[in-house]
């Protein structure tokens, strides 16, 4: 990639490769601002777990429990759907991890924090989202050899042997694809904050408070969009039976 593509303000560029805090450790180059953004994100996904479980009651459930059991309840039906009612015991619950954490991480950016930024969503970050992308691509293949042992590996012949290749290829191209998704959309949010931030000061609350509202809602779209594809295209797949 280029490495500055956009002017922002200062004379500064926008790059995928602009970090700060970054630092070397045994020959490798660590992100500091995406490691401590994860960290973040990970704090809240856990926070608000134990807070979710704090407030659940058998009574008239509040507003909090009532969002969280509709959340588990919509990923149970996907899995459901997809692959029966025994792997949603299991699945579902990664899938709402991996959908909080994705929301969160996303939304960090939605935070002023200078400029630099100090909360850079660390899914605009590529080296997060090839490590997410990797995660569900291993986990997928793990739970089909657990569920089905070496006939997950008859859908590469399917539906004829000659496809193998072709479907090869695409088992590879689904976790570049997935990661690439989620990494263009964040990315393209924080160009467009950069972008936003050349209007002169006394017209820039009005773009800037637009964009941030776009932004949650891309946000929250593009974290469900994994969610519901790392069930489709990989938990799916893994554990299908022929002419299912």
């Amino acid at each position: 990639m280029t490495t500055g593509f956009l002017a922002a303000e200062g004379g500064s560029s926008i790059s995928p490769s602009e970090h700060t805090g970054q630092f070397e450790f045994l020959g490798m180059t660590f992100n500091g601002d995406t490691m401590w953004t994860s960290t973040i994100a990970a704090l809240i996904v856990v926070g608000a777990g134990f807070y979710v479980r704090s407030r659940v009651t058998s009574a008239v459930p509040n507003k909090v429990q009532m969002a969280y059991e509709a959340l588990t309840g919509y990923m149970v039906d996907q899995v459901q759907g997809r692959m029966g009612r025994r792997p949603a015991e299991y699945l579902a619950p990664l899938t709402i991890a991996l959908f909080a954490f994705i929301l969160f991480s996303n939304w960090l950016g939605v935070i002023p924090s200078g400029h630099p930024e100090i909360l850079k969503p660390p899914t605009s970050d590529a080296n997060t989202a090839y490590a997410l992308a990797i995660f569900v691509f291993v986990s997928a293949w793990v739970w089909g050899f657990r569920e089905q042992g070496t006939r997950t590996l008859r859908r590469f012949v399917q539906p004829y042997v000659a496809l193998a290749p072709l479907n090869i290829i695409e088992e590879i191209a689904k976790p570049i694809s997935l990661s690439l998704r989620l990494f263009g959309n964040i990315l393209s949010g924080t160009i467009m904050i950069s972008v936003i931030a050349l209007i002169p000061w006394w017209g820039l609350w009005l773009p800037n408070a637009a964009w941030k509202l776009f932004d949650l809602f891309i946000g929250a779209i593009q974290a469900l969009i994994f969610a519901l594809l790392t069930i489709m295209q990989f938990f799916g797949p893994a554990v299908s039976e022929e002419g299912h």
